[in-house]
């Protein structure tokens, strides 16, 4: 299967400049499935805070209420929640408040926008608006139920274009029989500005009674069963044999908090594993890790690592889902089997024991997201998607070129 945008190797400076495109701003607007916290709602932040605003005109609804939606604000980015819990009372409100927007192009983001928003689109069309162009961004390696499944195997060939974060949700959609849209590979990228010149977080230890020297090891992802933290709290007891010191951090919130903490305690070791919940100095907890870990068992890409990686903290990841497409056993990180708590721990200890192999770790790592999977690149990418979808819109309703 061919793709329609080449995952070209340039950042910054080296990016390509655009030519003018005949008919003024492109109307975008990005469609959340939720406004809580997430690696898609995370990627939808970078994109719009970094589009070029001469050129698009970018709006984002939210099909609920969260901590994104009011960071996206605090940016200045205007968003419209549409809080309806009811599919088709959600298409209803969201093609009514798209209407006198006449967006070129819809923007959705993980399944619930996909339903949402295509078949918001398609009621426009059907309504006698214009018709705008369907993009989807597949960001979830969830498993799907067989219904939903045959949801998007109709709605699919109604896109006009999905995006796929990595060459394993690639082979998903297609086990899933999701056919007849083209479909562009874009990974996901990290701004390297944010987190080039990132201090550390002064006050960590204190914050949690982390004694100096100590190493801190931690995982930063939402609290779900397929985060893989479970493994990684039953590998820190053999963790703790050959480093007595050691602390577990784990940052971030979700429903398995509860059962997470009960699991620490179970096995004596609570009092080396510290529960951060939601942070909001996400890059400066990073920059404070002795080693980053993400031991999920299924991972569409795996965000928290490259952003570990442009941090210039050694990984220790799952082989599993797009995290071996970023990261090269015993190259820019360390792969272990997901699931196995001993291969977990022993990758870990091997990192706290051997400085000089963590450091080129790092440094291999740190080097490959500033080559291939900086924000410049996947916003390039996307803003060229939209620019093919706007060109031939208006070519079909006579713009001139």
């Amino acid at each position: 299967m061919g793709h329609d945008i080449d995952h070209a190797e340039f950042c910054g400076d080296d990016m390509p400049v655009r030519a003018p495109l005949a008919g003024g701003r492109v109307r975008v607007v990005e469609v959340m499935a939720t406004g809580t916290n997430g690696g898609a709602q995370e990627h939808v932040y970078s994109l719009v805070s970094r589009m070029d605003r001469e050129r698009y005109d970018v709006r984002v609804v939210s099909l609920s209420h969260g901590s994104s939606v009011r960071r996206l604000e605090k940016a200045g980015i205007e968003v419209a929640v549409i809080d309806e819990p009811d599919d088709r009372d959600a298409v209803g409100a969201l093609a009514e408040l798209l209407a006198p927007l006449e967006p070129e192009v819809i923007h959705n983001h993980m399944f619930r926008a996909e339903v949402v928003g295509t078949r918001a689109a398609l009621l426009l069309g059907e309504k006698g608006c214009k018709r705008p162009a369907v993009v989807s961004t597949v960001h979830s390696s969830r498993v799907r139920c067989s219904e939903d499944r045959q949801t998007m195997r109709q709605l699919t060939p109604l896109m006009d274009r999905l995006i796929v974060v990595s060459k394993a949700i690639e082979r998903k959609i297609r086990e899933e029989g999701r056919y007849g849209a083209p479909v562009s590979l874009i990974y996901n990228g990290v701004d390297l500005q944010r987190y080039n010149h990132q201090q550390p977080c002064c006050t960590l230890r204190e914050e949690f009674g982390i004694p100096e020297g100590a190493p801190v090891v931690g995982v930063v992802a939402r609290l779900e069963a397929e985060k893989g933290h479970r493994t990684l709290v039953d590998a820190w007891p053999p963790v703790l044999l050959s480093h007595p010191d050691a602390r577990l951090l784990i940052v971030g919130e979700g429903s398995e908090r509860n059962s997470l903490e009960a699991q620490a305690a179970s096995l004596g070791i609570a009092d080396r594993v510290v529960f951060t919940g939601r942070r909001e100095d996400v890059p400066a907890v990073t920059a404070a890790l002795d080693i980053a870990v993400l031991p999920s068992y299924r991972e569409a890409q795996g965000l928290s690592v490259l952003e570990a990686m442009a941090l210039g903290r050694p990984v220790v990841a799952s082989n599993v889902g797009g995290i071996p497409e970023m990261v090269e056993d015993g190259v820019s990180g360390l792969l272990v089997r997901p699931g196995d708590c001993d291969a977990l721990a022993a990758a870990i200890v091997r990192l706290l024991s051997n400085h000089p192999l963590a450091d080129t770790l790092a440094r291999r790592g740190h080097d490959l997201v500033h080559e291939r999977f900086c924000i410049e690149i996947m916003t390039n990418s996307i803003e060229t998607v939209y620019d093919e979808m706007a060109a031939r819109l208006r070519a079909s309703a006579g713009v001139p070129g």
